[in-house]
């Protein structure tokens, strides 16, 4: 009979979302999995399957982690478009505090193996979707709260807010000119405006 596992899940996919973060998932050993987490590759394999398997739970761990930043600035808000102007103010200043410019780790799977791996790729555009989705919600709660005009579409202008915040990741992880980020913040946001 296997031995259940004795390790904090929690706390091994939080350490190995920052290896895959820090070096890719191509780049990421593991050995680097395993000092990362502090496991062995036996329990590696036996909890996660393969090194696959372990990426594929720290997206999902990274990309919750994501979702719930997003509705933590929704919720706490005034109003949808308020938590919207959070949400990217706390993307701008994250990017500017990190010692390690890393950008996003979903947008960064995208560009490194999405297009090669469907698995993965349909993982991403999972959690991408999901995203996608509150800021469809937050945008038609602002419509019906007058606070958006009745002729915009929240599922374009939610689509062009991803694609925002894929820029601002990407540009994040070369460059994190705080000041530069807000700037183009400001003006991808003017867009709400009624």
């Amino acid at each position: 009979m296997a031995r259940p596992a004795s390790f904090d899940r929690e706390q091994v996919l939080g350490r190995a979302t920052e290896a895959f973060w820090d070096h890719g998932y191509g780049a990421t050993s593991i050995s680097q999995l395993v000092e990362a987490t502090k496991l062995q590759p036996g329990s590696l394999y036996a909890a996660f399957d393969s090194k696959q398997g372990l990426f594929l739970a720290a997206l999902d761990f990274y990309a919750t982690r994501s979702l719930q930043r997003l509705r933590g600035a929704l919720d706490g808000a005034a109003d949808p478009l308020q938590g919207i102007h959070r949400f990217f103010g706390q993307l701008v200043r994250a990017s500017a505090e990190s010692k390690r410019p890393r950008g996003c780790l979903l947008v960064n799977t995208v560009l490194e193996v999405g297009r090669h791996d469907p698995e993965v790729q349909a993982r991403v555009k999972a959690h991408l979707a999901e995203v996608e989705s509150v800021f469809v919600a937050a945008l038609e709660k602002a419509q019906v709260q007058g606070l958006l005009a009745a002729d915009r579409s929240p599922k374009s202008l939610a689509r062009f807010l991803m694609i925002t915040i894929w820029g601002l990741r990407v540009l994040s992880g070369v460059d994190a000119d705080a000041k530069q980020a807000r700037l183009v913040v400001e003006q991808a946001l003017s867009v709400l405006d009624a």
